[in-house]
Order: structure tokens, then C-alpha cells, then sequence
């Protein structure tokens, strides 16, 4: 009679091993990312790449996120934020958010500061997470033990207390620089770097307001506008720098991979 012998255990994948050593249930299931972009296209962009960088350096091969984008029309959205419409602007994102999770998305995330100001009609028409992006950014600044940060953003974020609160939940308070600055943050964000517009003046205008957020007691800035990242980096900041997209992005990696 023919003889069975047990089957001979073969070698780990290399993306077997990358996900142990990652901390992800080797062979496990990517988790489906949804995101909400187009608030501008140049931020979603950004958030695409870091997601897809940090599975592949997890899971290595030819692996990538698994993710649901709804990119809207900015313009759209735009006329909303002048015209103060926040219940459609409301509307668009969560609709957005909803077809996200139609399509599969395990959890949901809005990639921008200011549209976060509507996180809460959005969560109320999701049966999945959002990821909120305060939520990321007061991570990032409790890891480093700053409990004051310096905002940057647009006038809405800035101004309105919803960015704010949403740190102080997690005991991270937060300073904004005054009312002259925040026209002259807001308009660099909206006139240029929503357009891709990098001006070495603009910079130094960011700069200048940074040390004026210093002196006033923030330990870090957060860039809380998901564009600034593309004028204002660590290597020129006076202050440490917490990119907003960035800590976002990288959460919204580690809900792919199952590590959050």
C-alpha cells in the first residue's frame, strides 16, 4: 500500500514575516479604508501615498491598502465654507461617507481639518469608525509628551472651538495666533496651496507666526490643514511639528493593518 507521509511545513513568505515583525495576524485580511478627499485633491494625495507606503513596508511583496476614495469637488465644498453652509456641507460628506462605506470601507475618515467641524452628522449616518483626525494628532502629541500646541490652519479651525475641544479631550490644550495672522494663514492656504502655490514669502509669514505661537506657550504646531505640510516641514519649523495628514495617515495604516 502507498504510504502518506505528512505534508513537509514550508518556509515563511516573506509577507508573512514582514507582518509578524509588523504586529499584524500574519495572513491576515487588509481592513478597507475609506477616505473622503478632494478637500484638496494635493492633501488626498498625500494621504494615499502614506498608506500605501506603511502596508507595503508592513506586509512587503506587492501588497497595498485596500481603499474606498469618494474625492468631491472642492468648489462645491468651498461654497459651503463661504457661505457658512455647514448643514449641506454636512450633507455632502457624510452622503460621501456612506457611499464609502457602502463600498466595503471598514472604517471612515474625512482627510482634512477644517470639514471635521460636520465629524459629528457624519458619525450619526456611519454604522462603521470614523477616524477622527484630532484624535490623531492628539496621539502624536501625548507620545511626545507636549500637552500645549500651537494651531495652524484655516480661520474655521483656528477660531471655532471644535478643533480645540476635540484635544482637550484628550488633555492637549491649544493656543491660535491672533486675528491678523489667522487672515494671513487662512489666505496663504486658500489663494496658493490649495492651487499647489509654494511662496518662499508665505513661508516666512508661517515662520514668523510660529514664534509668535512659541512665545505664547505652544510646545509644538500642529499644522492643522492637511495642505500646510507642502510650505511648512520640521527641517525650517522653530517649533517641533506635528503634520496633521501625516499622524492621520499613519493611523488610518495602522486600522489597515489591524493594529489599532
Amino acid at each position: 500500500m502507498p504510504t502518506t507521509s505528512a505534508p513537509t511545513a514550508s518556509a515563511p513568505s516573506p509577507d508573512t514575516r514582514a507582518a509578524e515583525a509588523d504586529g499584524s495576524p500574519a495572513g491576515s485580511p487588509l481592513q478597507t479604508l475609506g477616505l473622503v478627499g478632494g478637500m484638496s485633491w494635493h492633501s488626498t494625495a498625500t494621504y494615499y501615498r502614506i498608506v500605501n507606503e506603511q502596508v507595503a513596508a508592513a506586509r512587503g511583496g506587492h501588497s497595498s491598502a485596500k481603499v474606498v476614495l469618494e474625492s468631491l469637488d472642492f468648489a462645491e465644498i468651498r461654497e459651503c465654507q463661504i457661505a457658512q453652509d455647514w448643514d449641506r456641507a454636512g450633507g455632502l460628506i457624510a452622503g460621501a461617507a456612506v457611499r464609502c462605506q457602502d463600498s466595503g470601507a471598514d472604517v471612515v475618515a474625512i482627510c482634512t481639518n477644517l470639514m471635521h467641524r460636520v465629524a459629528p452628522q457624519v458619525e450619526q449616518a456611519l454604522s462603521v469608525p470614523l477616524v477622527h483626525i484630532g484624535d490623531a494628532v492628539a496621539a502624536a502629541a501625548r507620545r511626545e509628551g507636549w500637552s500645549t500646541l500651537g494651531i495652524l490652519g484655516t480661520d474655521g479651525v483656528m477660531s471655532q472651538p471644535f478643533y480645540a475641544d476635540r484635544l482637550a479631550e484628550h488633555g492637549v490644550a491649544a493656543v491660535v495666533p491672533g486675528p491678523e495672522a489667522r487672515a494671513d494663514v487662512d489666505r496663504i492656504i486658500f489663494d496658493e496651496l490649495t492651487h499647489g502655490t509654494i511662496r518662499e514669502e508665505s513661508r516666512e509669514r508661517y515662520l514668523r507666526v510660529i514664534d509668535d505661537l512659541a512665545a505664547a506657550g505652544a510646545e509644538a504646531v500642529v499644522l492643522a490643514c492637511t495642505e500646510i505640510g507642502l510650505l511648512v516641514g520640521p527641517d525650517v519649523s522653530p517649533l517641533p511639528v506635528i503634520d496633521s495628514a501625516e499622524v492621520h495617515a499613519h493611523e488610518l495604516a495602522a486600522r489597515a493593518l489591524g493594529q489599532a
